[in-house]
């Protein structure tokens, strides 16, 4: 299924639904899909609100009801309910939001720019840097450009190299490499 929903969610999902009208349900969207800025939100969905072409799930209590433009990107979202000692929370696991998931048989190109947005890039965002692929070689090189805070920082080699490329590699067997577009020089811009 596109979407997992907890026990604890699905009941928490029945409570919320039976002060709502009859019929009501629950959609799932995502606001800027693709982008880094994406987010997944869930709202009520009352009975006139649904599309012919929204995607159906039946759960055993409800339904969600999710709508083209964002379906791809629920691909193997998660939703739970968690209580703690600060009390409870709905919380949505969405991990291709920001970037739509590719098929296993999709060009090499585009399965190995995926992985950069959906796995290398979150952690390279966390030191305001990014990093872009621009070509694949025909001798099977990744070519990378770096931007952000990876721009002039000291430490890009060995991201690249112990980081980048071993992750890559890993996955993508037949890659030899990979290697760097840009010239790194220190700027204003750059992080330290």
């Amino acid at each position: 299924m596109m979407i997992t929903i907890t026990e604890a969610a699905q009941n928490h999902f029945v409570k919320l639904l039976s002060s709502q009208p009859k019929g009501t349900q629950i959609r799932v969207f995502v606001v800027n899909p693709g982008n880094p800025t994406a987010e997944c939100s869930v709202s009520y969905c009352p009975a006139d609100s649904v599309e012919s072409t929204d995607t159906h799930l039946k759960f055993n209590l409800f339904s969600v009801f999710v709508d083209p433009i964002s379906a791809p990107y629920l691909n193997e979202a998660a939703i739970d309910f968690m209580t703690d000692e600060l009390g409870s929370q709905l919380t949505l696991k969405v991990p291709n939001a920001k970037v739509r998931k590719v098929d296993d048989d999709a060009p090499l190109i585009e399965r190995v720019d995926y992985i950069l947005q959906s796995q290398i890039n979150p952690q390279l965002a966390n030191h305001g840097g990014r990093v872009t692929l621009m070509e694949i070689t025909d001798d099977a090189f990744a070519i990378l450009q770096f931007g952000g805070g990876c721009n002039g920082c000291s430490m890009v080699d060995v991201t690249l190299k112990e980081g980048i490329e071993k992750e890559l590699l890993q996955q993508f067997p037949e890659l030899k490499g990979v290697k760097d577009l840009t010239e790194h020089r220190r700027g204003e811009h750059s992080f330290y």
